[in-house]
């Protein structure tokens, strides 16, 4: 017997709606009972699955800060001082065991050991070592945990940015933001659940594109999709009304449209009509929520001095984590920054200072801003890039000029807020900052981390699609990283 392709896209919750009353009780009944007193944590939110959050969340929302094109982590947070020693030296086969470099380093005669020039200094009560380019971050060492061992497979900027945005290196998957959306929902309905923001920078200026399927919704329907905030002109592409019509008119066409729209989704089944119709309203509500959202006159100068001088002009890094903290206050689900330019191939000391310069400050304000709120212990906040660099020299050598490859076989990020220990640092690199020697970390254990602190199980988590029960962590076993978890 043929059927509709599109009945075989439709969610549970749409199936039981259209099932009679008897069997859609009789199927809710069979959820994991376990789970309801965890749902009632979610109770507030508008959409979501009602099975989720699976357990207990620690973090009732999420802010990513995510640092395009791979910071340094020798230069940042991964103290390497026996280095000194080996400087101008070539990276020894022993450390490199025949690992898979990028083309530009490939056909490189030597590999130069370029020490960190930075200082690094003990802080906090565990005396975690810390760059002098993050001096605001580095006083916040005992409000944070440091994984200094995580990995990924993926070697260049858009498969590997792909592959820990969404679990896969190939194109096509949903965005961690967008699963949080569609399991979790949103706690304000005049908010989109997903909102993402593309902040400037003063590194690099040729930095990696930066393409939508990083926030995309994937197979899951186009709603749960991240929506991006400008710096310019509207917030959002266009949400205000064209000349000559007033909210009264608009508010008459959207009804006539949401008319057609359930008429066409009632003849052919297609949930991604039931989606756009959605879009059309959150759209109207937006064109007063955003607004407002976006209007930072009311914040007190004390506020706007934490952040820093750059806080009022909008797109900088300190406007956007300012406005993540005004997003999190009004219930958005997950916000994620991007901030790019850390792909330092050459000019290392020129470029690093100025992007730790963009992002230190206001991402330690950002941490102090939620914790004198009191958000800091609901709010997860995230750190870091796609993957590491090089300890060795790509190109020539000098003590003031050098660059560094892509290296995924080890990097940092850190945690905070929401269910993180502070103060912890987990893993450990050779002297190299080459490879993992303990408790080794991936990326998809890292995605697995945050879903659990939002309540949700990422073994349980699926989407059909293609016959396969979809993950955002793959098919492979994943593992909470525990140890930084309070």
């Amino acid at each position: 017997m043929q059927t509709n392709p599109h009945w075989e896209q439709m969610t549970r919750r749409a199936f039981f709606s259209r099932s009679s009353a008897g069997i859609g009780a009789a199927a809710l009944a069979s959820l994991d009972a376990s789970a309801a007193p965890a749902a009632a944590a979610n109770r507030g939110a508008v959409g979501g699955l009602p099975n989720l959050p699976h357990h207990e969340p620690k973090a009732r929302r999420a802010i990513y800060l995510f640092m395009s094109g791979a910071p340094s982590q020798m230069d940042m947070w991964d103290h390497k001082p026996a280095m000194a020693d080996w400087y101008d030296k070539d990276l020894p086969e022993s450390i490199r065991k025949g690992q898979r470099l990028t083309t530009m380093t490939s056909g490189q005669a030597r590999f130069p050991i370029a020490p960190s020039i930075y200082k690094f200094s003990p802080h906090g009560a565990a005396g975690t070592m810390a760059s002098e380019l993050i001096p605001h971050m580095a006083s916040k060492v005992d409000d944070i945990a440091l994984i200094k061992s995580m990995y990924t497979e993926a070697i260049n900027h858009d498969p590997a940015i792909t592959y820990i945005c969404t679990g896969n290196q190939l194109p096509g998957k949903a965005s961690l933001g967008s699963w949080l959306s569609y399991g979790l929902g949103t706690e304000n309905e005049n908010l989109p659940a997903f909102i993402v923001m593309t902040a400037s920078w003063t590194g690099r200026k040729e930095a990696q594109a930066l393409y939508n399927r990083l926030w995309g919704s994937g197979y899951l329907p186009s709603k749960y999709q991240g929506v991006a905030l400008r710096s310019s002109g509207d917030p959002v592409l266009y949400l205000s009304n064209p000349d000559g019509v007033d909210p009264a008119v608009r508010r008459r066409m959207l009804d006539s449209l949401s008319r057609l729209n359930s008429a066409t989704a009632d003849r052919l089944g297609d949930p991604e009509t039931h989606a756009r119709i959605a879009q059309y309203e959150m759209a109207f509500r937006m064109q007063t929520s955003v607004p407002d959202l976006t209007d930072i006159s009311d914040e007190p100068k004390y506020i706007l001095d934490l952040y820093g001088p750059d806080v009022t002009t909008p797109g900088t890094f300190a406007n956007c984590c300012l406005m993540s903290r005004r997003m999190a206050e009004r219930g958005v689900r997950f916000t994620q920054i991007f901030h790019r330019g850390w792909d330092q191939h050459g000019a290392l000391p020129k470029d690093l200072p100025n992007q730790c310069r963009d992002v230190d400050q206001p991402s330690a304000a950002l941490l102090t801003d939620l914790r004198q709120r009191g958000m800091l212990d609901d709010t997860l906040v995230v750190w870091g890039g796609e993957f590491g660099r090089t300890i060795y020299c790509q190109g020539g050598l000098t003590k003031t000029n050098y660059g560094r490859d892509h290296h995924p076989k080890c990097f940092t990020v850190w945690l905070a807020g929401g269910g993180v220990q502070g103060g912890v640092v987990h893993g450990e690199t050779d002297e190299f900052s080459y490879n993992v020697v303990k408790d080794p970390v991936h990326i998809h254990d890292l995605n697995a981390t945050i879903l659990h602190l939002m309540g949700i199980d990422d073994q349980r988590f699926t989407y059909p699609f293609l016959g396969l029960d979809q993950r955002l962590t793959g098919v492979e076993e994943t593992r909470v990283v525990s140890e930084i978890l309070s």
